[in-house]
């Protein structure tokens, strides 16, 4: 199983980007999702996750501002990000808890980081 990230770049204070995960491989059943992010020099943190029941959290820094979604048919979840801080930059992680086996446990994957960065 792989999990491919992208959308990352460079936008202005204020921009809008549209990060994506798409899970590849054999996949059972994909439960919860999610985006974390690292800036240099600090520890990894949860941005944004669904759970397998399909809620949603965000972390305070970003709510209001960010959107996580996912399309089950794609095996891919997004994170749509509004009014981007040059606070929010960093590398942006994927991560997905997925299923490979029939009646197998949940395993988690992680996609190669998307750099996200913000001018002011």
């Amino acid at each position: 199983v792989q999990l491919q990230a992208s959308g990352g770049g460079l936008v202005q204070a204020g921009g809008s980007l549209r990060l994506s995960c798409a899970a590849s491989g054999t996949i059972v059943n994909i439960n919860a999702v999610g985006w974390y992010r690292q800036a240099p020099g600090n520890q990894r943190e949860l941005v944004a996750g669904i759970s397998g029941a399909r809620t949603t959290n965000y972390a305070d820094s970003v709510k209001g501002r960010f959107t996580i979604s996912r399309d089950t048919a794609k095996n891919t979840h997004y994170l749509q990000m509004n009014s981007l801080k040059p606070e929010d930059t960093a590398l942006y992680y994927c991560n997905a808890y997925i299923r490979t086996v029939p009646g197998g446990g949940l395993l988690p994957y992680w996609g190669q980081g998307t750099l996200v960065t913000v001018s002011s």
